[in-house]
């Protein structure tokens, strides 16, 4: 059972205040009966006709998946290549929350949350990211210090980023670095380093705002738990 003006707005018919105004002037009935009490608790499958109109109403979810590489990020492909949809055993019907490469591995979160969803990837609330990168040649620091003030990108300069735990392989030909952005624009990760002469070997995805890849292998999924939903929600708001 829920308060009523929290299924109009988790179902996409309004804000709290206008479902609460909504309801307040007699416009939503449940199960044929009017309702004006703020205080009222309904079940969410009941029937509730806002302004003459049946709503539809579906629990929301969120979901991470560890996606590996080799597999598209969109729910179908024309193709015939292996989405992630493939790994997900879900009934609800769940999209992705922004989307990785074809050959980019690691974190990637699903839901069917609009408002979720938009909090989220949308630029002006800068929701960190944390990529674990190799490229080819040995990384210098003026290069580094290069990436991290922003880097012109298709005539656009980038945020600044955060690079940390650079190390070189044994053979001290190519660099792994750990690469923090708080954008999510297309092919960005690649593209600043392929600009200072670095080609992309291997890229994942780690952290996505305050969730990781920890303790999911490639191809496993989970449900967040509510208090990292609760963690995602505030750092978007607060830009970090």
């Amino acid at each position: 059972m829920e308060r009523l003006q929290k299924i109009l707005q988790r179902a996409g018919i309004a804000s709290r205040r206008k479902a609460e105004e909504m309801i307040a002037s007699g416009k939503v009935k449940v199960n044929g009966i009017e309702i004006r009490d703020m205080g009222v608790k309904v079940d969410p499958a009941a029937e509730i006709i806002c302004d003459g109109v049946r709503i539809s109403y579906e629990e929301k979810v969120y979901w991470v998946l560890n996606k590996p590489e080799g597999v598209v990020s969109t729910t179908k492909d024309e193709h015939g290549r292996k989405t992630v949809m493939d790994l997900l055993n879900v009934s609800e019907r769940i999209f992705p929350v922004g989307r990785l490469d074809y050959n980019t591995s690691g974190i990637i979160l699903f839901t069917n949350d609009g408002t979720f969803s938009n909090q989220l990837t949308h630029p002006r609330f800068k929701l960190e990211k944390e990529y674990h990168v190799k490229v080819a040649g040995l990384l210098r620091k003026e290069e580094s210090v290069t990436v991290e003030k922003g880097i012109l990108i298709d005539g656009v300069r980038t945020k600044p980023a955060i690079i940390n735990k650079v190390r070189y392989d044994d053979k001290k030909e190519n660099t792994y670095v750990n690469i923090v952005i708080t954008e999510g624009k297309y092919h960005q990760v690649k593209k600043m380093f392929e600009a200072i002469g670095h080609p992309v070997l291997m890229l994942k995805r780690y952290r996505f705002g305050s969730v990781t890849t920890d303790g999911l292998k490639p191809g496993d999924a989970r449900l967040l738990k509510p208090h990292e939903i609760k963690q995602l929600w505030n750092l978007s708001q607060h830009g970090k």
